[in-house]
């Protein structure tokens, strides 16, 4: 039976699986695992004896509700649990001494009065024990010491507990949950044609996914037969539909399209026991709370769970006591304050007279630095509508100014386009909706405005 969406479904339904900067506002008001103590991961050695080479065919539907015991045994062999250990150095670390680390690095870490306790930071590579083709990777791609989240959030990935984390973009929060995630992969039996993917990556927005997946890339590129898929609306659908068929081992989603291809049945979540979440208040905020949910609910019982959110609103907290296990709550200095460097200045201006002063912003910022024989910096403009967003960019273009428009109404190749030219310094102002206010990483800007008050703080 096919897939019914939620608000169609009668109560009677049911289906089965048979297979430095500035920002001012305008406002006018190895085969690896993890010991088996998290409860998504019970280190069940009579399933794990055996695995069934399995392939559903491309007609089977996702399961809307519960799957039996005996269709999870036809439809997937099971998840390994990896075992997974630090460096004896890491392992011999005492107490006092990873509570110095953790002040050090900034790091706020939390559990459960009755969970065991979080795993001790590394601040090695090498201490963490990793699979030989990441650490090959990790060395190409110049990664000399984990990054605050780094050190904490991935030991606690790497034993397999739950994770509930809060960093800023460009902490290297990406690497922090990509590469356990590969690592737990290569422990798992291999993806056959028709498989559905080993693990899942959420994220709000195209470009953040994109960013994602390169990353993903970047840390398994040594692995050959590791396949990873990016599937995003504004792209074409049937070439991410031959990628999910052939099976992957990980994807990396925005939830709309993800639930488009479980309609469809181009995939499955039977396989899935590694899911991040990442910019979860996000996709929140979004709207995408009811796609989110409807995965979290069909994924088989044995899966790990990550969830990262910039801030901690009260929806964040409900979201993960529902779907994550007595997790490592792991904060990465001061939840939602702004960052150290940062100068925030507000202006109020009327309506009318917004886009005439950023301008004049704008304008007389290319005058200083042309004067100065400086190019003009990178400037990212945030307003709340689509043709609100054209018309300020058009407005900068015809001061003379280097401007591009970034919002959901351009193609993915315009989007894409935008970006590149941004982050080389072709064009130097951005002028975006919400679709770029999180988790891209573009190194270099020195000047963020609101044009529109957001929304949320």
């Amino acid at each position: 039976m096919s897939y019914v969406p939620p608000h169609l479904r009668s109560s009677s339904t049911t289906t089965t699986t048979t297979t430095e900067t500035s920002s001012v506002t305008l406002d006018d008001q190895s085969k690896l695992s993890y010991p088996s103590s998290n409860s998504h991961f019970n280190n069940d050695k009579s399933s794990a004896a055996s695995f069934s080479s399995f392939s559903h065919s491309n007609a089977s539907r996702w399961s809307s509700g519960s799957i039996s015991t005996a269709n999870r045994a036809l439809a997937r062999p099971d998840a390994v649990v990896p075992q997974w250990k630090p460096s004896e150095r890491v392992l011999r670390m005492k107490p006092e001494l990873i509570e110095e680390v953790c002040l050090r690095l900034n790091l706020d870490v939390s559990v459960s009065p009755d969970s065991a306790p979080a795993p001790a930071p590394i601040e090695s590579f090498a201490d963490m024990c990793l699979h030989a083709s990441i650490m090959k990777d990790i060395a190409y791609h110049g990664y000399t010491t984990p990054t605050s989240i780094q050190a904490q959030a991935m030991p606690v990935a790497l034993s397999g507990r739950d994770l509930l984390g809060c960093a800023e973009t460009g902490s290297g929060k990406t690497a922090a949950f990509a590469i356990p995630m590969i690592q737990h992969c290569l422990a798992q039996p291999p993806v056959q044609r028709g498989d559905g993917p080993l693990a899942l990556v959420l994220a709000p927005t195209r470009e953040l996914a994109q960013q994602i997946e390169k990353e993903v890339k970047a840390f398994s590129k040594s692995l050959e037969s590791f396949r990873t898929a990016i599937v995003v609306g504004g792209t074409n659908i049937a070439e991410q539909r031959s990628e999910l068929r052939a099976g992957v081992d990980v994807v990396v989603a925005t939830p709309g399209r993800f639930i488009d291809h479980l309609q469809q049945g181009n995939t499955s979540v039977t396989r899935i026991s590694f899911v991040v979440l990442d910019e979860a208040d996000r996709m929140l905020d979004m709207g995408f709370e009811p796609q989110i949910r409807e995965v979290m609910r069909n994924l088989s019982e044995k899966h790990q769970t990550l969830l990262f959110s910039a801030t901690m609103p009260e929806e964040i907290e409900e979201l993960a006591q529902e779907y994550l296990t007595n997790p490592v709550q792991v904060k990465v200095g001061k939840v939602s304050s702004p960052t150290a460097n940062v100068t925030q200045t507000l202006e109020k201006v009327s309506e009318s007279e917004k886009t005439d002063r950023l301008l004049a912003l704008l304008v007389e910022e290319a005058s200083r630095v042309e004067r100065s024989g400086h190019p003009f910096p990178l400037t990212i403009v945030f307003v709340e509508r689509k043709t609100r967003c054209d018309e300020v960019a058009d407005a900068l273009v015809a001061q003379g100014l280097h401007a591009v428009a970034l919002h959901g109404g351009r193609t993915q190749g315009e989007r894409e386009a935008a970006l590149r030219e941004f982050r080389k310094g072709t064009t130097n102002i951005l002028v975006a909706t919400d679709v770029a206010s999180r988790g891209l990483d573009v190194s270099g800007v020195a000047h963020v405005i609101n044009l529109d008050l957001p929304k949320q703080t």
